[in-house]
């Protein structure tokens, strides 16, 4: 595959969607004589914000942190890592046209919004609100005495100024032991969560050296982050070492390996995009 090829795959006839930092990635294994299927976005290089009762990394471009080289991947526009102080949390606030979807690591978040639900979101869940025509809601840390660590993620909708939704679901350690568990999907497959974009997106606890793999189909593209823990993710020649907060990029359909690395179980989320 080539350049010229995956920009003939770009959503918008471009490849800006790609990122600057990917392609760059993708032209080295071209002059390497390397078959390119991965690029790497490491933890350490995301953004940072910090105010006090918010710490925040950005994997893309977010708020005030701007890099035009990380804008985002295919429809995925967004992963933060939040960490909340007891207590604290976002105010009231708007969203529109975007599919948010909120995966909790440690502690509870307590959500409310204008289409009258109310929620507390805890490890296992996930959580998607379609914001559509418009919604406002607040998340606060549901705690007074503990931190929240969770993962908030925008995906750019396939169908605009759609009525606003909510949707939570539960999945247990089990079913994500050592297994990729559909948790979101366009038609809320297999029990996931229904997200309006095509898209689908994987949970998965890998214990030390256990390993799935994941086959990526003709056309699609795959974004894997890696919540906490260590990992190995291999694709055709490449094989990175990856830590809490890194992710990749995967370019080409194949089969993806995933294993666990460290000596606690990794945690991981897979996002299969077209």
């Amino acid at each position: 595959m080539s350049v010229q090829n995956l920009e003939s795959k770009g959503p918008s006839g471009s490849v800006s969607w790609l990122g600057p930092s990917v392609r760059d990635a993708f032209v080295a294994c071209i002059d390497g004589d390397m078959t390119p299927r991965m690029a790497l976005r490491r933890a350490d290089e995301r953004g940072k914000a910090e105010h006090g009762w918010l710490s925040s990394r950005h994997t893309f471009s977010f708020a005030d942190y701007y890099d035009p080289r990380h804008m985002g991947f295919r429809a995925l526009r967004v992963i933060n890592e939040d960490r909340v102080a007891p207590g604290e949390g976002f105010p009231t606030h708007g969203h529109r046209d975007m599919e948010i979807v909120t995966y909790v690591l440690e502690g509870a978040l307590e959500h409310k919004d204008s289409t009258g639900t109310s929620s507390v979101i805890s490890p296992g869940d996930v959580q998607r609100m379609s914001a559509g025509t418009g919604v406002r809601h607040s998340e606060y840390n549901h705690s007074r005495d503990e931190s929240v660590h969770f993962l908030q993620i925008w995906l750019m909708p396939d169908v605009r100024s759609i009525p606003p939704s909510y949707e939570q679901k539960h999945f247990d350690a089990g079913e994500r032991s050592n297994r990729l568990r559909l948790v979101a999907s366009p038609n809320g497959e297999g029990g996931s969560v229904t997200i309006h974009q095509d898209v689908k997106l994987f949970a998965a606890l890998l214990e030390p050296e256990k390993a799935i793999v994941h086959d990526l189909g003709s056309g699609r593209f795959a974004w894997v982050q890696l919540a906490r823990g260590a990992a190995r993710v291999t694709a055709g020649e490449q094989r990175f070492e990856v830590r809490a907060g890194d992710g990749i990029a995967v370019l080409s359909e194949g089969p993806v390996e995933l294993a666990g690395a460290g000596a606690e179980p990794a945690e991981l989320l897979v996002f299969d995009l077209a």
